[in-house]
């Protein structure tokens, strides 16, 4: 694949699709260009059989400073933005429907719809440089990128007005607290770490992963019953594969399991 002078970077090592934003001059601010590439690599991803984990970091200082703002200052805003957001978020449907551990590593600015994509993430892992501002009420606009919706289930929904409303920029250590990172490392750490993290994931049981994914995405919208209802076919489908069965096998024999995801 001849990816010379994307903004967006895909390459599959070890069963992990590693997505790089890849515009460090400008912080890795999303132009409709990187929208584009951002969407297309999702769907490369999903129709790539061999991937079991993603992981999605910026190049250079910066994870990603949000929208590039300068294309909004022309004599259309609206249709500058409409140019951005809207594969910006063909990316995010596609992101958000990957049956698979996906992880976010990121530093230096993570702000507007950076902040929103390291949120639509599974999971975030963060160097010790990370400064999280939801941006968007600074320029006069509201939130994006699945922003509104990620939000409220992590802190809630009176701090997650607080992080939009006063877009005030929130350390790691606070983000940790909060939920909005799982974990801290060294900033010069943070490729190693997120890569061993990947990798994990990518050898665990993938299927399994895609039926905790739907349950804990569909559990804030349900009752007890439901939840009970969803759980037990869930498991109930989880004997019937290969996975379940070596994990069984393997915890029996006191070894470590070896999954195929599937």
């Amino acid at each position: 694949m001849d990816q010379a002078g994307s903004p967006v970077l895909l390459a599959i090592e070890h069963a992990v699709a590693v997505v790089t934003l890849s515009h460090p001059r400008v912080l890795n601010a999303i132009d409709a260009q990187m929208a584009q590439a951002l969407a297309d690599a999702m769907e490369r991803i999903a129709q790539d059989g061999t991937v079991r984990a993603l992981l999605l970091r910026g190049e250079g200082r910066a994870f990603c400073a949000g929208g590039d703002v300068a294309r909004f200052a022309g004599e259309d805003p609206t249709a500058a933005v409409e140019a951005i957001i809207d594969p910006f978020h063909a990316a995010l449907r596609a992101l958000n429907a990957l049956k698979l551990p996906t992880l976010a590593a990121v530093q230096g600015p993570v702000a507007g719809a950076g902040f929103s994509l390291a949120m639509a993430c599974d999971l975030c892992i963060a160097a010790d440089d990370a400064v999280f501002t939801m941006a968007y009420s600074r320029i006069g606009a509201s939130p994006d990128g699945s922003a509104t919706y990620r939000l409220p289930r992590l802190v809630g929904e009176r701090k997650a007005l607080e992080l939009a409303l006063l877009a005030e920029p929130v350390g790691v250590a606070e983000a940790l607290t909060l939920g909005l990172v799982n974990r801290v490392v060294p900033a010069a750490d943070l490729a190693d770490e997120a890569m061993s993290l990947a990798r994990r994931l990518a050898h665990g049981p993938t299927a399994a992963y895609a039926r905790i994914k739907h349950l804990v995405g569909r559990s804030l919208g349900n009752d007890l019953s439901t939840q009970l209802d969803l759980e037990r076919e869930a498991f109930l489908a989880g004997t019937r594969t290969a996975d379940f069965r070596e994990g069984a096998h393997a915890f029996l024999a006191k070894r470590t399991p070896q999954f195929e995801g599937r």
